[in-house]
């Protein structure tokens, strides 16, 4: 039996204990592992003794829950396996270890949360809808009713390739967003203010160096380019 589709990690995070944090495809997985001792637990597996499909990004919130999203890329069949949840969704792993379904109506890809973590802001990587959602957080740490934010079509109909992946936040609420063309740069009002062409296929971005320099992926390169801004968090 095929093991995965795609049987190494994706989105990959340092969490507030400096561990590395894995979304796992292959082992349908989240798992954390200290950069120094090794020694990898699983935080998430299944919902309520489901298999996981095969985790794909991850963020942690300021109060330590993480929140991951769950499509099926990383599955044998892809969208013709079968999955155990019935559901490709968007979760919540609370400090006591409990798995929350938040979402159950997207093709999740990437995820960020605004400055102040009022808005959790998800990308559906559908070429058919390739949309990012934005979600209110509420006070319990579930998501009130979503609405698009912003819609990549227009762009992906004038043969841009991409679609919504990866994506980071700035201190402003700026999105930097990969998409059709490379990343697409979003103010918190979901008005484009441009973008930063890689003329490939480009999956995911991240902020280093002193917070001010993007790190890309697009296609087998890893690129990076300086901004005149700062992500949150530097």
């Amino acid at each position: 039996m095929p093991y995965s589709k795609e049987p190494g990690s994706n989105g990959l995070i340092i969490n507030q204990a400096g561990q590395l944090v894995a979304c796992e495809h292959g082992d349908r997985r989240i798992s954390a592992m200290p950069l120094s001792l090794g020694g990898k637990r699983t935080l998430a597996d299944n919902y309520h003794g489901k298999r996981l499909n095969s985790p794909n990004d991850i963020i942690q919130k300021s109060n330590g829950d993480y929140y991951f999203t769950d499509p099926y890329y990383g599955l044998p069949k892809r969208e013709n396996d079968s999955l155990e949840t019935g559901v490709t969704g968007v979760y919540r792993i609370s400090k006591n270890g409990t798995v929350t379904l938040l979402i159950s109506n997207l093709l999740p890809n990437g995820l960020a949360f605004s400055p102040d973590e009022k808005i959790l802001y998800v990308g559906q990587s559908d070429p058919n809808k390739p949309i990012i959602m934005a979600y209110p957080v509420l006070a319990d740490g579930n998501l009130g009713q979503g609405k698009i934010f912003f819609d990549e079509s227009p762009y992906i109909k004038q043969g841009l390739q991409g679609v919504p992946d990866g994506m980071k936040i700035d201190r402003k609420g700026n999105m930097f967003t990969t998409g059709p063309g490379g990343i697409l740069v979003i103010d918190p009002s979901g008005k484009l203010l441009g973008r930063i062409e890689t003329t490939q296929p480009t999956a995911n971005c991240a902020w280093g160096d002193d917070g001010s320099t993007l790190y890309i992926t697009a296609n087998m390169y890893l690129c990076r380019i300086r901004t005149m801004t700062k992500g949150i968090g530097f």
